[in-house]
């Protein structure tokens, strides 16, 4: 029998059921083209492909980032380093098989929903940039919201050291925003592309771990990934 969902559980759901509303908005305003959104979305792109053009120098940086470092495929790396830890170290083969099918989650939402919104992406006379397929909602910020959410979350679940814990917030900040503002950056995404992709993953998440809270967690783990006293194995 699934456990009672805990606090841990509560919060997930209740921050899914917060997320859910501006998610689906977002969704309907883009897939039917609501002219105040495209207008803000033509003008924030507008200028900033211009700032783009004039600064190679930052574009060619943003490029690196989004290419290399904030990459989806750098992403699901971390991902696979976490699940092989998961295994070998605590033997965790149910968490491990959930992360993994979390994150493939959010790479077959992310395609279907570009699929079924069909926006077309930017095109520009000078591009800085280039990519493929339909533009809402950005790969890039949902798969680093998606893999980041998940990796604090196992931080925490195994009692990570708080400066591993701070550390560990900050980096994630800092790439879940910088991939998305160099999507925008390189002119290959419209802003609304991006927060969509922030908050279907950030949804992603938190459906995630409260599903995983009510029906494969058994109880807190200590800093060497061991049961308290008290709980099941």
């Amino acid at each position: 029998m699934p456990l009672p969902p805990g606090p841990p559980t509560r919060t997930a759901l209740i921050t899914a059921a917060e997320l859910t509303p501006p998610a689906v908005a977002l969704l309907l305003l883009v897939a039917l083209s609501w002219r105040p959104l495209m207008t803000l979305d033509e003008n924030i792109a507008r200028t900033t492909h211009r700032w783009a053009v004039e600064s190679p120098g930052v574009t060619h940086a943003c490029r690196i980032l989004t290419d290399w470092v904030w990459d989806p495929w750098t992403m699901r790396a971390l991902c696979a380093v976490a699940v092989v830890r998961l295994v070998r170290r605590h033997a965790a083969w149910g968490l491990a098989l959930w992360l993994v099918a979390t994150c493939a989650l959010g790479t077959l939402l992310q395609q279907g929903l570009k699929w079924a919104v069909g926006r077309p992406r930017p095109v520009w006379p000078d591009p800085v940039d280039s990519a493929r397929y339909a533009a809402f909602p950005s790969g890039h910020a949902l798969t680093a919201t998606v893999v980041c959410g998940l990796l604090l979350w196992l931080l925490h679940r195994y009692d990570a050291g708080r400066a591993v814990r701070r550390t560990a917030l900050v980096l994630a900040v800092v790439s879940v925003v910088g991939v998305g503002l160099t999507r925008v950056w390189l002119g290959v995404h419209w802003p609304s592309d991006v927060v969509g992709g922030w908050l279907v993953g950030a949804l992603v998440v938190a459906l995630a771990v409260s599903a995983y809270g009510r029906w494969g967690d058994r109880g807190p783990l200590d800093r060497r990934g061991r049961r308290p006293e008290g709980f099941p194995p």
